[in-house]
């Protein structure tokens, strides 16, 4: 069988598809054929060098496929099953997954991240992470779902405590996590201002439910938000950006308003006025991939037709490179996902 492997950190050229050992199917594990994958920006961060990462180096996150085969302790039966991916490594006896907490496991992780991931032909892992899919959802649509849902509505739902008729601000509109949490964000009957700098990306998010729309490149956010929300501004901020929006995020913010981030793909330094923040109540939320509530909400979200995973565009998984420079490009909308097919 093939995968992809990582050799080094760099740019798109580092990413190998080659020769690999096939996967053992041990206990309490399932052998999945994967079918399709998809990118994550999770892909690049590790790409370019995360440290700690293990090399070689097998990235991905995302999934779906047809199981196997199947390891000691776990049914027979569940050969040829349809199943997506659920990417969470958690070990649900410490203090955190007791809780509910298990994506602050002490020994958890990310597949593709803390531990191999998924862009390859076979993989293996736990029973309970190959979760079973109606054959009413492709293979492309299930492999584009479980990281960016998991972690939209952690920071929706479970951090930020979405509410009725909340006013939400979503930086990056197009992108895989920002198309998901305008879907959630609707879903939860709150009201949506999508951001994005293209035009194009804003009508497939007004599509999607999005409230308002506002092109950062022509408009004045700010002045724009006010006037949408009588003045009061957002409940909640979903920030993903990170430096370039930060200033925009704070300055938007309505009274005991809550801005929830998860990344910093534009840099990570950020200035917060400390006057405005306890004045005003308000709060900055770190939230990191999503605990099992968050899956499983997302996962009946998804099955009861109230949100859909976004495919952009789909990569033979041998041309990753390529499926790297679109995605580093931001051309996309949703998710831009790979084939083994």
């Amino acid at each position: 069988m093939k995968s992809v492997r990582i050799y080094k950190h760099g740019g798109p050229d580092v990413l190998i598809w080659e020769e690999t050992a096939a996967p053992d199917p041990g206990r309490d594990l399932v052998i999945v054929d994967v079918k399709n994958s998809s990118l994550n920006h999770l892909d690049i961060w590790v790409r370019n060098g995360i440290p700690g990462i293990p090399l070689p180096f097998t990235p991905g996150s995302d999934a779906a496929g047809i199981i196997s085969a199947v390891g000691e302790n776990v049914d027979q039966n569940r050969v040829g099953e349809r199943v997506l991916i659920q990417p969470l490594i958690y070990c649900g006896n410490c203090a955190s997954c007791k809780r509910g907490w298990e994506n602050m496991c002490s020994r958890g992780g990310i597949m593709g991240e803390s531990h191999p991931g998924n862009h390859a032909q076979k993989i293996a892992v736990q029973q309970s992470q190959a979760v079973p899919v109606p054959d009413s959802l492709p293979f492309p649509q299930a492999a584009a779902f479980a990281l960016v849902a998991q972690t939209s509505y952690q920071m929706l739902v479970n951090r930020a405590q979405l509410e009725t008729d909340d006013w939400v601000m979503v930086w990056g509109a197009g992108s895989g996590v920002g198309s998901m949490a305008i879907q959630i964000a609707k879903a939860k009957q709150a009201r949506v201002i999508a951001i994005s700098g293209s035009d194009q990306k804003l009508e497939k998010a007004k599509n999607l439910g999005a409230d308002i729309c506002i092109n950062y490149q022509n408009d004045d956010v700010i002045r724009m938000v006010k006037k949408e929300t009588d003045g009061k501004g957002v409940d909640i901020v979903f920030e993903h950006v990170g430096e370039a929006t930060w200033d925009i995020s704070m300055r938007s913010l309505a009274k005991g308003g809550r801005v929830v981030t998860c990344g910093a793909t534009s840099g990570a330094r950020a200035s917060v006025n400390l006057t405005h923040l306890f004045f005003k109540q308000q709060s900055i939320l770190g939230s990191t991939m999503g605990s099992l509530s968050a899956f499983r909400g997302s996962m009946e979200l998804l099955f009861t037709g109230k949100i859909v995973p976004i495919v952009d565009k789909i990569f033979p998984m041998e041309q990753i490179a390529d499926a790297h420079i679109y995605l580093e490009s931001a051309s996309q909308y949703g998710k831009v996902v790979l084939s083994n097919e």
